[in-house]
């Protein structure tokens, strides 16, 4: 459905030192920095990106807004947020751990990142 999603930031490295290691606990490369200083993030199924934004005016996280991430397993959920907590994001919502939904389990594990984008990561139990 998505073919990309990308996210404001207010410093390109500080985020990118933060994205590379939380995405590269799911198995993904580094992001790579184009001409105009933004960072992709390439993958078989889309593109996650960081941009400071073209107005000029300060990035903000989106208040009610979640992006998920893909976890294989439990095991590199809690690597993804313990990565994520080391370099410069900060834990949210409740710890990592399975969630009961209507016929579904789902082991999910929360982070802000250092500009307070709301992240997930989920397996599917």
């Amino acid at each position: 459905m998505f073919s990309h999603v990308m996210i404001g930031v207010n410093d390109i490295q500080k985020s990118k030192k933060f994205y590379d290691a939380i995405l590269g606990e799911l198995g993904h490369a580094p992001g790579t920095i184009d001409e105009k200083g933004r960072c992709f993030y390439f993958t078989p199924t889309g593109i996650f990106a960081l941009t400071k934004p073209i107005n000029g005016e300060p990035a903000t996280h989106g208040n009610g807004t979640t992006i998920g991430f893909a976890a294989a397993t439990p095991e590199l959920a809690n690597a993804w947020e313990a990565a994520g907590v080391k370099n410069g994001g900060t834990a949210c919502e409740d710890a990592p751990g399975i969630r009961q939904g209507p016929g579904f389990q789902l082991y999910l594990a929360y982070l802000r990142d250092p500009d307070g984008n709301k992240l997930c990561a989920l397996h599917r139990v």
